[in-house]
């Protein structure tokens, strides 16, 4: 229970401090399509590749539990969950990945201003 908690915070603050986030496997194809997807946009991301975690495994019960799945890629951006690499596709063929990732920076900007 208390190695769950210690996940599921090293998550947040994970996600709390990058506009995008990949929980990824290295060797999961449609992860590195997700990444590389933002990777042609210019967009930096931070990827947690759990296959290389000690604890990777206790990472996707977390995850099932926040986002209703396991499988990876879990994309998050502005601390939202986004879904797949399917699901982010998706959402830049319809033109609304970019518009989710300006607002992350937006944000960041007034932080730094006020």
């Amino acid at each position: 229970q208390t190695a769950q908690l210690k996940i599921f915070l090293n998550i947040q603050e994970t996600i709390a401090d990058n506009c995008v986030v990949i929980f990824s496997k290295s060797t999961c194809s449609y992860c590195r399509m997700a990444k590389q997807l933002f990777q042609d946009m210019n967009v930096n991301y931070t990827a947690v590749e759990l296959d290389m975690c000690e604890n990777g495994n206790q990472f996707q019960d977390v995850l099932l539990k926040m986002t209703g799945g396991r499988t990876v890629p879990r994309i998050f951006i502005n601390g939202t969950f986004v879904g797949g690499a399917t699901d982010t596709q998706k959402l830049h063929l319809e033109g609304r990945l970019l518009p989710l990732v300006h607002q992350f920076r937006i944000i960041a900007f007034f932080q730094i201003i006020f």
